[in-house]
C-alpha cells in the first residue's frame, strides 16, 4: 500500500502543514524573506527523520539485548553542497547512550540500524555520507567512544 502525506501550503509565507493517512502533522516553514522561520524548514525534517529512525532501531535493540539506556539522545549534524540544489553531502549521527550498557551491544545495534533497517539511513546513504559514532557513559561512569559505520553511495564500511 502506498505512503500518502496531503499538504497544505500557505501561499503568502511558504508556511506548510503536511498530515500522514493517520492525521499526525508536520509543520515546516522557510527562513525570511520567503517564510517566517516558525518551524523547520524541510531539509532539517530529513535530518530529525534520520535521527528518529536510527534511534527507534537503536533502542528497540538495545531492549532485546537486554541493555539499560537512562537516557538516549542523537546530534546529528550536516554539511550541504554549495551549488543548487545544495543536498547533504557529509552527514555524522552521534548517538549519546548512558546506563547499564556495553559498549558490544551498543555497537552492534548502532551497526544493524545504520546498515540494515533504517530506512531513513539507506534512503540518504544514496546520496551522502554518513557517519555513525556513539559516546557512552556506562553504569560505572567510564566513557566509551568509537566509529561504528560508515555508509554511502556504493558503499558500507564498518569500522567498529
Amino acid at each position: 500500500m502506498p505512503t500518502r502525506i496531503h499538504a497544505v501550503v500557505d501561499p503568502e509565507r511558504s508556511r506548510t502543514e503536511a498530515r500522514t493517512a493517520e492525521g499526525h502533522a508536520v509543520v515546516m516553514d522557510a527562513d525570511p524573506p520567503h517564510g517566517g522561520n516558525t518551524a523547520a524548514g524541510p531539509k532539517e525534517t530529513m535530518l530529525a527523520a534520520l535521527a528518529g529512525c536510527t534511534a527507534m532501531d537503536v533502542a528497540s535493540i538495545l531492549r532485546k539485548k537486554r541493555q539499560s539506556a537512562t537516557s538516549y539522545e542523537v546530534d546529528v549534524t550536516a554539511d550541504s553542497a554549495d551549488e543548487h540544489p545544495k543536498v547533504y553531502t557529509d552527514i555524522v549521527v552521534l548517538h549519546r547512550v548512558a546506563g547499564d550498557v556495553a559498549p558490544e551491544p551498543l555497537r552492534r545495534s548502532i551497526e544493524l540500524s545504520a546498515t540494515q533497517y533504517c530506512p531513513v539511513n539507506a534512503m540518504m546513504s544514496a546520496v551522502a555520507r554518513i557517519e555513525h559514532r556513539y559516546h557512552l557513559t556506562d553504569a560505572n561512569g567510564a566513557v566509551h567512544e568509537a566509529r561504528v559505520a560508515v555508509v554511502g553511495p556504493n558503499r558500507a564500511v564498518l569500522v567498529g
